[in-house]
């Protein structure tokens, strides 16, 4: 079968080639590897599927090539030899590769010298059985021997393979390693519960001691805390500047990004978890009931863990469709399973700019799954209290922030299974308390800051022997913070002036409110009433202030302006497939994206962002707005040059405005900016065009240094 020439050939490179990893072996550690052989090296978890299953089927053959029926069969013997041949040369091309692999940084640890042993041995175990297989002490018993070896080889070193490039325990994990019960929200510790096993899943099998792919590990917090060859991968207190919030949010195809593309990535669930952990100074002992009930970190930890009297149960409904679940899940809804193998789902919504009664309806699809839903802070209505009610198998809800007015409470007395209700930030009569006597599993209501005093809370909790009020916060003579007023305001893209709406969760405070880009203070800044219109390009930033208490947080909502609405647009290039939102219309819908760019509201693109307006009756404008996106960690860089043209049609342009950014840098914030163009038109037009430029090529200080910005705008005004 093989031609005695080609088998000489084939012969002499398997022994040059057992001779070099005898070379490496020996001399590796004193070898550097040039960085044109690494690419090389790299390629080692790509061929070394091939000589397995050839040294595999080599082993079958093996085992039976001493029966009579098989013994005397030439093609059989021959085929056989061809198996033993190339397998024994792709492990030895496959071991040099993965010799040249374990030189690159990030790679160390016993079960890396275990299986870079184990997979030399393959390579000299092939050869030998090839080499003597055709002589006469080379029996069937030694066969089955030496098939074995190298078999256990096979089993092993692919094993540890595994661990390496995929974490400890990659191939028996599902039996060795279950998942365990979530622990009970009053025993769990943030970072032991909650943000480790995040970096277990998704992590550590790229940091861990026997392989540190940048020179850090995330097993041990000492290890987190020194970081690695970029320096610190967290800076308590600082999530904005932290190497590893940075990684994680980079754009999936960057090299950079963690994880890497192919492995489980973090959902968004996730990285808000390790965000404000970072952002609480990354404590390692710190407890998840130590927080604030209003805390952002406490909320992104508690969907993560379990109540301290809850069980596990069993339900009685199948899981929903993988695929549905998929589809439903988005930047601003994210499901997932309350345990490993349980059909039971959580829902989570984020982002009160973007919610909508459609985006609870469209849950119907999982409407018997979803066990616990989580509606904080989002404008819900008193109406789709009845959508909620449909959720059969519902057990606990939070309604904290929301906009209902208990007038309908009892529309979810329905809810047979529903045992917790958090109603904490809402403004309910106390008669709507009254109708909670029809809820017949209610184990736990939050009233915090609803309105209700103590005597009325008391009056409750005697009247319903069974349910459990949580008061929340009782003051211990200490001052606190305040949290943030809210902005209730649906639209920020107005014609007709708009009466500004802001509310505090907290009764009695005074909103201090500021146009001018300051922040506002206790006693000079504006005090907010109902009434106020607001009738121009204008961001209000508002903070609440209260005797005894510490101000809160500054926030900053910005409101457009927009005269004449284009009556079309197109776009004169392509926008990036994943950030292609409504197509053109996307930038005259009159809907900001806020600071989240993958949820359907922004145009992205690494390339020139070209477009064109249109007005079928001429206008005579002075100003343009372009709201574009800053998100530097994500590679999202504001244009480096926008310029506007106008004309009366699309072949008669004339360049009217040229605006270039100021250099960009590392610690700026996340924003969302609006930049403004002044036309100075002599005549009407119908047609303006804009061309928005990326950054062609990022600074060395990013981690995309060399490659383009993305350029990311939501919508254009025109006054």
């Amino acid at each position: 079968m093989i031609k005695s020439r080609q088998k000489a050939f084939a012969d002499n490179t398997l022994f040059a080639l057992n001779i070099f990893v005898v070379v490496l072996l020996l001399a590796g550690d004193h070898l550097a590897i040039p960085k044109w052989l690494q690419p090389i090296g790299r390629m080692h978890p790509l061929l070394l599927h091939f000589p397995i299953v050839l040294l595999v089927l080599a082993i079958l053959m093996d085992i039976f090539r001493f029966r009579p029926a098989f013994k005397e069969e030439k093609i059989y013997q021959d085929l056989a030899t061809l198996l033993w041949l190339s397998g024994a040369l792709l492990a030895a091309f496959t071991a040099v590769m993965g010799l040249f692999l374990s030189r690159e940084p990030g790679y160390s640890g016993t079960e890396l010298q275990w299986h870079r042993w184990l997979g030399v041995g393959i390579v000299f175990m092939a050869t030998i059985i090839y080499v003597f297989r055709e002589d006469a002490w080379y029996d069937r018993g030694m066969a089955q021997k030496a098939s074995f070896i190298l078999a256990l080889f096979l089993i092993i070193g692919g094993h540890l393979g595994g661990d390496l490039s995929h974490g400890d325990d990659f191939i028996l994990a599902p039996v060795l390693k279950a998942k365990g019960p979530t622990v009970p929200i009053d025993k769990a510790l943030v970072y032991r519960d909650v943000v480790q096993p995040i970096f277990e899943n998704k992590c550590i099998s790229c940091h861990n001691s026997d392989k540190m792919k940048g020179g850090f590990m995330l097993t041990e917090e000492k290890a987190i805390l020194k970081g690695g060859k970029d320096g610190k991968i967290i800076v308590p207190g600082q999530p904005q500047i932290s190497l590893l919030l940075q990684r994680i949010h980079l754009q999936e195809d960057d090299k950079k990004h963690m994880p890497p593309t192919g492995k489980p990535q973090l959902s968004p669930a996730e990285q808000a978890v390790i965000y404000q952990w970072v952002k609480e100074n990354a404590g390692f002992n710190l407890k998840v009931l130590a927080l604030p009930a209003t805390d952002s970190l406490r909320i992104a930890s508690v969907p993560f863990l379990k109540s301290a009297d809850s069980v596990e149960e069993q339900f009685d409904f199948a899981a929903a469709d993988e695929k549905t679940i998929q589809k439903l899940n988005n930047n601003y809804r994210v499901i997932n399973q309350v345990a490993s193998g349980s059909p039971a789902l959580a829902v989570d919504f984020y982002n009160r700019s973007v919610y909508t009664a459609k985006a609870l309806e469209e849950l119907s699809a999982i409407k018997k799954q979803v066990i616990s839903l989580n509606l904080d802070k989002m404008p819900v209505k008193d109406a789709e209290l009845k959508t909620i009610a449909q959720f059969e198998n519902l057990r606990i809800l939070n309604l904290d922030g929301s906009d209902i007015s208990g007038n309908n409470l009892n529309t979810l007395s329905t809810l047979k299974y529903l045992r917790s209700i958090s109603l904490a930030g809402t403004r309910l009569r106390p008669e709507a308390f009254d109708q909670l006597h029809s809820f017949k599993s209610l184990k736990l209501v939050f009233v915090w800051n609803t309105g209700l005093n103590d005597s009325q809370i008391s009056n409750l909790q005697s009247a319903n022997k069974n349910v459990q009020f949580i008061r929340g916060y009782k003051d211990s003579g200490k001052p606190m913070k305040l949290v943030p007023p809210q902005v209730k305001n649906t639209a920020f893209v107005f014609r007709a002036p708009v009466e500004l709406n802001i509310t505090s969760p907290i009764k009695g405070v005074d909103i201090r409110y500021t146009t001018d880009g300051s922040d506002p203070d206790s006693t000079k800044s504006l005090l907010y009433k109902p009434g106020i219109m607001v009738n121009s390009n204008t961001t209000v930033k508002a903070k609440a202030f209260k005797a005894g208490w510490y101000g809160s947080d500054v926030v900053s909502t910005s409101f457009f302006k927009n005269t004449y609405w284009p009556d079309s647009v197109a776009l004169l290039k392509p926008v990036n497939e994943k950030y292609q939102g409504d197509g053109a219309r996307t930038i005259i819908d009159g809907e900001l994206g806020g600071t989240i760019f993958g949820n359907n509201k922004w145009l992205g693109t690494q390339q020139d962002m070209e477009f064109m307006l249109f007005f079928k009756q001429p206008v005579k404008p002075s100003e343009l707005t372009v709201n574009c996106l800053k998100i530097i960690p994500s590679q999202i860089f504001l244009p480096s040059e926008i310029e506007v043209w106008v004309g009366p049609d699309q072949g008669h342009l004339r360049l009217s405005s040229v605006l270039k950014t100021a250099t960009q840098k590392k610690e700026d914030p996340n924003l969302a900016l609006a930049m403004n163009f002044k036309l100075n038109l002599n005549s009407a037009i119908s047609c303006i065009k804009v061309i928005a430029k990326p950054i062609y090529k990022l600074p060395s200080w990013h981690p995309a240094k060399g490659k383009p910005s993305w350029v990311f705008i939501d919508e254009v005004l025109v006054n």
